[in-house]
C-alpha cells in the first residue's frame, strides 16, 4: 500500500469515527433523561425473565446487549417523534432539549426518526418481539402525530400501551410470556392511566400555551394534586397484595423500599410545588419503576 492510499484510508476512518461520535452524541442528547423509564427498567425485567426461566448467567449476559439496543431504540424513536412535533411547548417547558438549542435541525431529526424506526422494527423482528414493537410505534404515532397527546385520555392510554409493549418485549426476548409475567406487567402498566399524569404537573405552562388538555389543565392544579397524592398513597396497597404478599424475603425488602418511595412521591405531590420539584418527583417515580422491576429478579428466582 502506497502512502497516498494509506493516508486516504486513514482519512476515511477518521471521518467515520467522527460521524459515529456525533451520532452517539445526538442519540444521547435525545434520550439521557428517560433512561430510568425505559432502558434500565426494561433490561432489568429481561434479567427477571431469565431468572424465572432458570437461565445461566452466561445466557443472561448474552441477552443484555440485545435488550439495551432494543430499548434504546424504543426511547430514541419516541423522543425524536415527540420533540419534532412538540417544539412550541418545549420552548416553554424544556428549552434545554436538542432541537431547541440547535444540536440538530428538525430536518435532521426527521431523517433520524425514519432510520431509527426502521432499525427498531428490524430489531423487533430479529429478537422475536415484532408485535410489541409495532404496538409501541402505533402508540407513539397516535400520541405525537395524530393528536393523542392533546387529550388527557389519549396521552395516558398511549403510555399504558407503551409500558405493556415495553415489559412484554423485555420478557419475551428472553423466554415466553407466562401468567406470572402478565401479573407484573399489568400491575405496573394499567395504573399509569392515572399515575402518569404526574408528568403534567411540571408542564402546565407549555400545555396551556398550546391548548393541550391534560388532567391537570382540566381539573386544575389543586384538585389534580389531591387526586394524584391519594392515588400514589393507595397504590402501594395494591402492589403489595398483587406482587409481594407471597414473595420471598429479598423481593419483599426491595418492594418495601419501593412502596416507601411511592408514599414519598405522594407527599411531594401534595406539598412541594415548583417546576423543578415536580420534575424531581417524576424522576422518583422512574426510580420506583426501576426498583420494583429489580425486585422481580428475586421474586421469580424464588
Amino acid at each position: 500500500m502506497n502512502s497516498h492510499s494509506g493516508a486516504g484510508l486513514e482519512s476515511v476512518l477518521s471521518r467515520a469515527v467522527a460521524a459515529s461520535q456525533r451520532e452517539f452524541f445526538i442519540c444521547w442528547s435525545f434520550t439521557w433523561g428517560d433512561l430510568t423509564a425505559t432502558v434500565v427498567p426494561a433490561t432489568v425485567f429481561s434479567v427477571a425473565a431469565g431468572a424465572h426461566a432458570g437461565h445461566s448467567s452466561t445466557v443472561l449476559i448474552e441477552a443484555l446487549p440485545r435488550s439495551i439496543l432494543y430499548f434504546w431504540l424504543y426511547i430514541y424513536t419516541f423522543n425524536l417523534s415527540n420533540q419534532i412535533t412538540g417544539l412550541p411547548e418545549d420552548e416553554i417547558n424544556k428549552p434545554h432539549r436538542p432541537l431547541i438549542v440547535g444540536v440538530v435541525s428538525v430536518r435532521g431529526a426527521s431523517r433520524r426518526l425514519v432510520g431509527a424506526t426502521c432499525l427498531f422494527v428490524l430489531s423487533g423482528a430479529v429478537f422475536g418481539v415484532l408485535g410489541w414493537t409495532l404496538l409501541w410505534v402505533g402508540a407513539w404515532m397516535f400520541h405525537n402525530h395524530f393528536g393523542g397527546s392533546r387529550i388527557w385520555w389519549g396521552k395516558n392510554i398511549s403510555m399504558v400501551a407503551g409500558t405493556i409493549a415495553q415489559l412484554a418485549a423485555a420478557w419475551q426476548m428472553v423466554t415466553p410470556l407466562t401468567s406470572a409475567a402478565w401479573r407484573w406487567i399489568l400491575v405496573l402498566a394499567v395504573p399509569l392511566a392515572v399515575l402518569v399524569s404526574i408528568q403534567d404537573l411540571r408542564d402546565v405552562d407549555g400545555d396551556v400555551a398550546v391548548g393541550r388538555r391534560t388532567v391537570v389543565t382540566l381539573l386544575g392544579e389543586k384538585k389534580s394534586r389531591i387526586a394524584l397524592g391519594a392515588a400514589f398513597a393507595a397504590y402501594p396497597v395494591a402492589v403489595y397484595v398483587l406482587l409481594y404478599s407471597h414473595a420471598a424475603g429479598a423481593a419483599k425488602i426491595l418492594g418495601g423500599l419501593g412502596m416507601l418511595l411511592l408514599l414519598i412521591i405522594s407527599v411531594r405531590v401534595l406539598k412541594v410545588r415548583s417546576r423543578r420539584s415536580d420534575n424531581l418527583t417524576y424522576m422518583y417515580y422512574t426510580y420506583w419503576y426501576c426498583l420494583t422491576l429489580a425486585s422481580a429478579i428475586p421474586a421469580f428466582r424464588a
